[in-house]
């Protein structure tokens, strides 16, 4: 996800992507440990976009306190 469309979202729907994202990592972590999964990258991918999300609800918040 790109931090254009990130930032697009209001808190509350990017608290819930995030906890949504959180848990499908999870999930993929899980698999992975059964039966390795062939793309790897999609775990890097889904991590960066988490911190990524969080980062930018972080700097919403500042903003909304500041206002």
């Amino acid at each position: 996800m790109k931090p254009k469309e990130i930032r697009e979202m209001s808190i509350k729907d990017l608290r819930e992507r995030i906890e949504t994202e959180k848990a499908n990592l999870s999930q993929m972590l899980l698999n992975h440990a059964i039966s390795p999964i062939e793309d790897t990258s999609k775990i890097r991918k889904a991590k960066k976009d988490i911190a990524r999300m969080m980062t930018i609800l972080g700097e919403q918040e500042r903003n909304a306190k500041a206002e």
